[in-house]
């Protein structure tokens, strides 16, 4: 079978032109994000992207503490925040999306041309650009690459990618040209080539198994820094890549990183790694909670919280489980929350309470608070209607059962824990009970499978993308909802075909105006069956000491410490 025949690329004003192509500029990508209405914010303290002043001095370690140790670094499982922060040091995307106005700008690809319908896109490599082991990254490694993320390798058990949709292949055009191509529309690719999970590593590093992947030291990106040790579980060193010369053009830096090496270490308690912070022995931690904010900015230090800009912070129900299959439950939960009682308690404003499935700083994103609303008379009544009656002790009870749910906590989740806790605290109210298990428990993988034993857990992902919202809830994505014939092996039936077919008009929707009108018709859906109950808009929250300058962040919240550096006296 011949190649595909398709329409010819639109033509649109571009910073960049290859030959017999029209490259779609970042410009026109930003204009469209301007119409989606998007507001972009950065927190407490603005993270300048790229800006540096004053001038920045080389050298120096800086130590970074982590909440947790990374699990695997094959570039689609950098979602993982803790996997993300290592690879944006280690490894190059073929775009950058500009944290500020979220524009898609060239780095790796120096131009790109995109046809009309979407199913093919073409892209020109940067020449002079080498992984650290020499390879060259031309247009061969970026296929490799690519057809990796897309089709995944079943030999090396490698998954594909969450953020790439109906990918059909690779074509590599000359040494550095390659084309892209799809067996259905994917609007959502050119912003899928800018995030961690397609970042560039060597075709050597493709060949390993998955399971070599944990491996830090196995992972050869193009980055600005090398990992040049690692004590699994306890500590990384990264080394600065001295010939590192191929930044995005609106970087301040266009050579080497001006630290020499980042130290990272695993540092699991809140307290210790906020003491390590303030006695001067660390510089930067990830994941401050809102409680200890206050006590940061008191002893001058700064506090960062850079907005994932996806699907909000939720508690998400599986309606295979027959205690939450009838949406008068799921319903009664939903108004039986009070959001805004959780974030008060246990957060600050960099945390601002939920008006969506997806954060007010998400293109799509539709207000449908009036939806959310907390109504314990409500509540009370689904339950009633549904046939949940109350019994002596407190509990409802419904032919024999009583309304027992149970969530593991998720660690990376800030608070999740207390969080939880305090929403079984509100179900209660309404004669629901809810049981918190320890998110590190051994059987926590399997059974939250497994929706006969986790009906209710934890959710949430980020990306700068209406695509983000397909990765949350369709099957063959992280399928919170565990649906038949996606991750879950024991499902009893349940499917939501309208979904999975809204799920698939975005991540296939060509005109930007209809695809964000789907996005708004998702969010609607899923809150009028109740299959979530978001709460709040999760950000990535770090403290620095005030003399570390240049920090950075991606658009969803991941470090970057490319221009970082320290200003010590």
């Amino acid at each position: 079978m011949g190649p595909k025949q398709t329409a010819r690329p639109a033509i649109r004003r571009a910073p960049h032109q290859l030959r017999g192509m029209t490259v779609t500029s970042s410009l026109s990508v930003s204009r469209r994000i301007v119409l989606a209405g998007l507001v972009v914010g950065i927190g407490l303290a603005s993270a300048p992207g790229w800006a540096q002043s004053p001038t920045p001095k080389a050298g120096g370690t800086l130590v970074y503490l982590e909440q947790q140790a990374h699990t695997n670094l094959y570039p689609p499982a950098g979602g993982f925040y803790p996997n993300g922060g290592i690879l944006n040091q280690i490894t190059d995307k073929l775009t950058y999306q500009n944290p500020q106005t979220l524009a898609i700008e060239p780095w790796i690809a120096e131009a790109w041309a995109v046809n009309e319908d979407k199913t093919e896109y073409v892209f020109k490599i940067r020449k002079g650009v080498t992984f650290s082991d020499g390879t060259p990254l031309d247009a061969a490694a970026v296929a490799k690459n690519y057809d990796a993320f897309g089709r995944g390798n079943k030999e090396l058990k490698l998954p594909v990618s969450e953020v790439i949709n109906n990918y059909e292949r690779s074509e590599v055009l000359d040494p550095y040209t390659v084309k892209f191509v799809f067996s259905k529309p994917s609007p959502g690719f050119l912003q899928g080539t800018s995030v961690i999970g397609s970042g560039l590593v060597s075709p050597a590093t493709l060949d390993r198994k998955f399971e070599d992947l944990g491996d830090a030291t196995k992972i050869v990106g193009s980055g600005p820094f090398v990992v040049s040790k690692q004590v699994l579980g306890k500590e990384l060193l990264l080394t600065a890549r001295k010939d590192y010369a191929w930044a995005p053009k609106s970087s301040a830096n266009q050579g080497r990183p001006y630290l020499d090496q980042i130290r990272y270490l695993i540092t699991a308690e809140d307290s210790v790694r906020i003491g390590a912070l303030l006695a001067g022995q660390a510089d930067v931690i990830r994941q401050i909670q809102a409680y200890d904010e206050k006590q940061v900015e008191a002893a001058k230090y700064v506090i960062y919280a850079p907005s994932t800009r996806g699907v909000n912070n939720s508690v998400v129900f599986r309606p295979d489980n027959p205690l939450v299959a009838d949406l008068r439950v799921r319903k009664a939960l939903l108004h039986a929350t009070n959001a805004k009682e959780i974030v008060q308690t246990l957060f600050s404003p960099n945390y601002p309470q939920a008006t969506s499935i997806i954060a007010s700083t998400a293109a799509g994103y539709v207000n449908i608070a009036d939806k959310l609303g907390f109504d314990l008379a409500r509540a009370n009544a689904l339950l009633d209607e549904a046939g949940w009656t109350r019994t002596g002790n407190g509990l409802r009870q419904k032919d024999g059962k009583e309304l027992v749910l149970t969530a593991y906590e998720s660690l990376p989740q800030p608070q999740n824990k207390a969080t939880l806790q305090l929403v079984a605290q509100q179900w209660a109210k309404v004669g629901v009970k809810l049981n918190v298990l320890a998110g590190d428990a051994g059987s926590r993988v399997a059974d939250d499978l497994d929706p006969l034993k986790t009906p209710v857990s934890p959710a949430m992902v980020g990306r700068a993308d209406p695509d983000v919202i397909k990765s949350q809830y369709h099957p063959a994505n992280r399928d919170v909802l565990r649906q038949k014939g996606g991750q879950s092996s024991k499902v009893q039936g349940f499917v939501d075909a309208r979904l999975n077919g809204l799920l698939e008009a975005v991540a296939s929707e060509v005109d930007d105006q209809k695809r964000l009108a789907v996005a708004g018709d998702i969010q609607r859906y899923v809150v009028d069956q109740a299959y979530a109950i978001p709460i709040f808009e999760e950000p990535q929250a770090f403290a620095a000491a005030p003399y570390v300058k240049g920090l950075a962040f991606e658009a969803v919240g991941r470090p970057s410490f490319y221009n970082t550096w320290l200003d010590k006296k």
